[in-house]
């Protein structure tokens, strides 16, 4: 995940918890969302990010047997430059045992369950689109559903690891649908950039919510900043709060 400048002491009106449209997105089941039988892969551009896109809606496929591709592209080792507490060698470590902790807490079966990591560097994704678009393709077939980072969320990496995952989809006769995650967090005055005619929301019932929230956290190294250095937390406490809401938003075409 990435950093999300917001004054923590005083937040802005977001588009997430102001905007009025969010109440009349029509709602989508499970079953139309991912139909019978299908295999849905969601793609996270930094460990986190499958739980904060689709934390909710994996429990549920998961309870209904559909089959699960994970594609962690970074292993998110480079999220706090400069840091002692959290460097690189020890992030390189730590974070994909976060992702195991926070996977098990949504109750997936990690005996079965498919995940691949790319080994991509965070922070440095823009100039290896096409690199990205071939590794994604790799494991992509007919018929799958396929979920990442919507390719204007307003972080680099989300977006270009959007971008790659939707050209992957077409290439391999897979559905694609994209997830925002920063773009919630947008001043209010920003909402008429959503797509809201895409919007579709997933009801998530007081339990799912709970092991959702619970297995975001489970990244330990994201919850804390370094002031001293200038690192804020990347999983600031407007996504926590976020995070606890009874739904999840995909847009679809």
């Amino acid at each position: 995940m990435k950093p999300l400048s917001l004054n923590e002491s005083g937040l802005p009106a977001q588009i997430w918890n102001s905007a009025a449209q969010l109440d009349n997105i029509p709602v989508i089941n499970t079953h139309s969302l991912v139909p019978p039988g299908a295999r849905a892969v969601v793609i996270a551009p930094h460990p986190g990010d499958e739980v904060v896109t689709c934390g909710g809606l994996l429990q549920l496929l998961s309870a209904l047997g559909h089959p699960l591709q994970l594609l962690s592209i970074t292993d998110g080792s480079a999220s706090h430059p400069g840091s002692r507490q959290w460097s690189e060698k020890r992030l390189s470590v730590f974070r994909p045992q976060e992702s195991v902790e926070a996977l098990r807490r949504l109750g997936l079966p990690m005996h079965s369950l498919k995940w691949v990591r790319g080994g991509f560097t965070d922070n440095a994704l823009l100039d290896q689109e096409t690199q990205l678009t071939e590794f994604i393709s790799r494991y992509l077939r007919p018929g799958d559903v396929v979920f990442s980072t919507w390719c204007e969320d307003g972080s680099a990496d989300h977006e270009v690891v959007g971008r790659a995952s939707a050209k992957a989809a077409r290439q391999a006769g897979a559905t694609y649908h994209d997830v925002p995650v920063w773009a919630w967090h947008w001043p209010e005055r920003d909402q008429a950039q959503i797509p809201w005619h895409r919007a579709r929301k997933l009801r998530l019932d007081t339990w799912t919510v709970a092991r959702k929230s619970h297995a975001t956290h489970a990244y330990a190294s994201q919850l804390n900043g370094e002031p001293a250095i200038g690192i804020a937390p990347l999983l600031p406490k407007a996504i926590l709060e976020r995070m606890r809401l009874p739904y999840e938003i995909v847009f679809v075409d």
